[in-house]
Formats: structure tokens, C-alpha cells, sequence
């Protein structure tokens, strides 16, 4: 898995986190969290549709594996891979929003390009 930053979770409920946050970025094209969350999250996404521009069986299946919803998996294969064919990288774009209010976290916009 891309990146080091454990997000002061688990090694199983940081991933389930991923999971949710990149199905939920392909499923709506933009989300906002944390700076740091969303590090992670486009370096997750970008390699899906990196996996999704091969297009064999192995690759959808590893697809199939990591995003949680089966139309959203089909999705990244049959509309983000041929809409990033010709882009090496990418594919995403963070903004940063300003901090949380509560609690004076960095937030951002992680949107797809």
C-alpha cells in the first residue's frame, strides 16, 4: 500500500478508511477531508486507475478487491481508465480548504482532474 502515514488508527480500520474514502471519490468525483487523509487517498486512487488503464483480468480483479462497491469498481474501469489514457499520473487534485473549527485540522478538497 502507497504511503506510510498510519492516521493514529489501526492497520485494519486504516484500511477499511481508505477503501470507503477512494470508493466515495470515484463514486462523486470530490470529497473533503483532512490533508493528510487526502495524501493518502490519491495515491490509492491514482493507482486504481492506473490498474483500471491495463484492462486484463488481473487488474480488474485487484479493482474488484480494493473498492467496496461493484458499479463503482466498473466505473473506474469503463469511464476514469479510457478518460486518462493519454495522462501519465494525475489524475487527482487537492485543495486546501483552510482548518476545521473544532479542532484546527488542515482541511482539503481531493477532486478528481
Amino acid at each position: 500500500m502507497p504511503g506510510t502515514r498510519k492516521l493514529g488508527r489501526a492497520t485494519d480500520s486504516r484500511n477499511a478508511m481508505l477503501r470507503a474514502m477512494v470508493t466515495y471519490l470515484f463514486e462523486n468525483g470530490k470529497i473533503e477531508t483532512t490533508v493528510t487523509r487526502a495524501k493518502e487517498v490519491r495515491a490509492m486512487a491514482e493507482k486504481m486507475v492506473t490498474l483500471g488503464k491495463s484492462g486484463d483480468l488481473h487488474t480488474k480483479r485487484q479493482i474488484f478487491s480494493y473498492i467496496t462497491k461493484e458499479d463503482v469498481a466498473k466505473k473506474v474501469m469503463d469511464v476514469y481508465a479510457p478518460k486518462y489514457a493519454d495522462r501519465n499520473g494525475g489524475y487527482t487534485r487537492i485543495i486546501k480548504t483552510g482548518v476545521r473549527r473544532g479542532d484546527a485540522a488542515d482541511m482539503a478538497i481531493i477532486e478528481l482532474v
